[in-house]
């Protein structure tokens, strides 16, 4: 038997070759060229580790300039965005409950009587740890404003009570997360980029499947209508999700201590919205892919912008303006804000209405293109 000696023509063949078939390929040649550069643009421009102008919510009681210079203060250590002047505490325990601000600031009556007294007024400042990576560097810039605030003020006779302790007592609670614990977060957080992973290629790859292995012909030539073959895709993949979730729970109520407070209902009722959601695109994937790798590729090319701006990985309110609204528009923002919500705060359906319409909204749309890309025949 003759042996073939390498020869660089032949090589030069199979490389014109590939690259004729890549070139054919332009999902593929798309996603190869597009996943780096949206890799680039979120490493490099959206994610950041140091959230500053964090939403706050102020109820001061006291109306003296000691208390105005220190929430100009506040507001010039750059970590603190004033929001809100809440008079009733209960609305300030309420926004903080809701996710709709990341601390609240009650300046008591008195606040500069007990100031200049020198008997360090006691400054309460509520945070949502939920996420202890978005207060950290808050709380240690809370430090050097109790510190310095009142530098301008306290001159002359004053001039004292710059010398020993700082003139007032901040009294720091961590709300939902008194211990910072990064489990609480990432433990419910998991539940949500599990099912975004799972739910998604496993639909993509439904129709996909059908096609690649010849069996879409007797689909088609079933009397079957568009929404009763995604139906048909969806609903098994609903119950496997149930399941899923269901071991993240377990996991993470007996191995982890996550503490569950909220109502397992509640969470079970918005789980079919966003399972929904997620198989909805999944199967929008599978209508537009040619055959199993595209419809990995797609999947992959929308669960890395789902755990990067979602706020799972990294605090949501330290991206930019334009990477939050790309985030807001992920159905896992929504999900992971519900679910620790319901878990951690013990949120009720009031308190998460606007994150499950949000997840409904999605998944109207989701489901209306797939309808739309689903097509009755083999072209």
């Amino acid at each position: 038997m003759k042996t073939l000696r390498f020869r660089a023509a032949r090589l030069t063949a199979m490389l014109v070759k590939e690259f004729v078939q890549m070139r054919r390929d332009r999902l593929t040649f798309a996603m190869m060229i597009g996943i780096p550069i949206m890799q680039l643009v979120l490493f490099g421009f959206a994610i950041n580790a140091d959230p500053k102008a964090l939403p706050t919510v102020l109820h001061v009681a006291d109306n003296s300039p000691f208390a105005r210079s220190f929430v100009s203060a506040l507001e010039n250590s750059g970590y603190f965005r004033i929001v809100a002047q809440e008079r009733n505490p209960r609305d300030v325990g309420r926004m903080l409950q809701q996710g709709d601000v990341q601390f609240a600031v009650t300046i008591p009556v008195g606040f500069g009587r007990d100031l200049v007294r020198g008997t360090r007024p006691v400054v309460l400042v509520e945070a949502d740890a939920t996420d202890p990576a978005a207060t950290s560097n808050a709380v240690a810039a809370l430090m050097t404003v109790a510190r310095t605030a009142f530098d301008t003020e306290l001159t002359g006779p004053l001039a004292e009570l710059r010398s020993g302790a700082d003139p007032v007592e901040l009294r720091l609670h961590r709300r939902y997360n008194p211990e910072g614990i990064s489990q609480y977060n990432v433990v419910p957080g998991l539940v949500g980029v599990v099912l975004t992973m799972t739910m998604v290629i496993m639909t993509a790859l439904a129709v996909t499947r059908e096609r690649e292995r010849g069996t879409m012909e007797n689909l088609l030539a079933m009397p079957v209508r568009p929404l009763e073959v995604m139906l048909g895709k969806i609903v098994p993949y609903i119950a496997v999700g149930y399941i899923q979730v269901l071991v993240l729970l377990l996991a993470a109520r007996f191995i982890f201590d996550v503490p569950m407070i909220g109502s397992y209902l509640l969470l079970s009722l918005v789980l079919v919205l966003f399972i929904a959601a997620n198989l909805a695109v999944g199967f929008t994937f599978s209508t537009i892919a040619r055959n199993q790798l595209q419809a990995m590729q797609m999947s992959f090319f929308f669960f890395l912008p789902s755990i990067m701006l979602s706020g799972f990985m990294f605090p949501f309110r330290g991206m930019p303006g334009w990477a939050q609204i790309l985030g807001e528009a992920l159905p896992l923002t929504h999900f992971l804000r519900i679910v620790r919500g319901i878990l951690l705060k013990g949120s009720g359906a009031a308190e998460i209405a606007g994150e499950t319409a949000a997840l409904a909204v999605f998944l109207a749309v989701a489901g209306a293109i797939a309808l739309l890309r689903y097509r009755q025949t083999l072209d």
